[in-house]
């Protein structure tokens, strides 16, 4: 695959320690991603990245909801709200773009959940669908059309940000070995994995391995 200067860029989501081995919520081998993604940055003229960056007590906490635990669903105004142990709090060391990740071709970063009441895992919206974080005006502005994503996790923010930026016109591109997911089981078998990978398929996303380039 070739990459084209002036009209691709890779984006990192939420490469942060609090979702890797150590972190509060961390996702299964998130921390084997860095050297691929280092290796990327190599590659791709440009970048950007996004940071989870929540207040303490975000309403998306399970701990803000009393008799209430982890990976509990409830209601919220915007639709179904997966509670999540506390994470990504603003301003704190886990919270930061991973210090091993080579940032000089770094020109943006996003940062999103930082509405108290409102959680976000797309880079392009918060969870109500209609908030936007300024991202597509930024992309469209530099001239950019493809979006290559790697980061966490992929099924909720890498998964939610290649859905949206496909609906808004971009070619959207997963580099799955640049990625981890968190797999939370569903019915008959199934993972949140498996039921985001094939939404993704179906909106026309294509995934591809860091080999491939």
């Amino acid at each position: 695959m070739q990459i084209d200067p002036g009209a691709d860029i890779l984006g990192l989501v939420d490469v942060q320690p609090t979702f890797m081995p150590g972190g509060e919520l961390p996702v299964a081998g998130g921390d084997a991603i860095i050297p691929i993604i280092n290796n990327l940055l190599t590659r791709f003229d440009h970048a950007f990245a996004t940071q989870d960056w929540h207040p303490a007590g975000h309403a998306s906490f399970a701990s803000a909801h009393p008799n209430k635990q982890p990976y509990d669903t409830i209601g919220m105004p915007y639709g179904p709200q997966i509670l999540w142990p506390d994470h990504a709090i603003a301003g704190t060391p886990n919270a930061a773009i991973h210090p091993s990740i080579d940032q000089h071709r770094i020109e943006a970063i996003i940062r999103k959940g930082f509405h108290a009441a409102l959680d976000s895992y797309s880079a392009f919206f918060e969870n109500d669908r209609k908030t936007p974080t300024g991202l597509e005006g930024w992309l469209r502005q530099r001239g950019f059309s493809r979006l290559f994503l790697c980061g966490l996790a992929t099924d909720f923010c890498v998964a939610w940000s290649a859905e949206d930026a496909a609906r808004l016109g971009f070619a959207v591109t997963i580099i799955e070995d640049a990625c981890r997911g968190i797999g939370l089981p569903e019915p008959n078998g199934r993972t949140t994995i498996d039921t985001a990978r094939e939404r993704l398929v179906a909106m026309g996303v294509a995934f591809v391995n860091s080999q491939d380039f």
